[in-house]
């Protein structure tokens, strides 16, 4: 596991940008602070845009009667995020399998510049079907490869758990 104070915010322009929003007041909980299930929801609405950019879209699900259906995540919060705040997620391709993917997002609180969060997440594309694992389609397993290649030029490690793998 890489030491998350080390990176800076700037590091993480690289990547684009796949949500930005401010924290509504119905995402609190008791602790004054964004609940832990919204982390997961705005993780989840990030990764759509990491898809399009690889060919995941929703014509090609419906199109070819397949889906991706997540495995494993592993999250870490570091700086706590407020109603009224803004985050912005990123997402970093980590690896990839002729079945599977493995991704990191990035939260950070805009309104403090930190990062807030992070999710490694490990996912499987899915004949729809069968309702099991299928190889990816050859022009998104080189949009994948591309995106990789990309990422792994990044200057800074990503902060893995070390546990997921695709």
């Amino acid at each position: 596991m890489q030491d998350w104070k080390s990176l800076k915010i700037s590091d993480l322009e690289a990547l684009p940008v796949g949500l930005r929003v401010v924290i509504p007041d119905d995402y609190s909980d008791a602790n004054c602070h964004m609940n832990v299930m919204w982390y997961t929801h705005l993780f989840s609405r990030s990764l759509e845009d990491f898809f399009r950019h690889v060919g995941l879209t929703y014509e090609y699900f419906a199109a070819n009667q397949v889906s991706t259906f997540a495995l494993a995540s592993h999250t870490r919060y570091f700086n706590e995020v407020r109603v009224g705040q803004q985050v912005t997620v990123r997402t970093r391709a980590i690896g990839r399998s002729d079945r599977r993917f493995h991704l990191l997002h990035l939260m950070t609180n805009d309104d403090r510049q930190v990062l807030a969060a992070t999710m490694e997440g490990v996912g499987t594309h899915v004949d729809m079907r069968l309702r099991k694992s299928s190889p990816f389609p050859e022009a998104v397993a080189a949009a994948f490869d591309r995106m990789l290649q990309e990422h792994n030029a990044l200057p800074w490690p990503p902060l893995l758990c070390g546990a997921l793998k695709p």
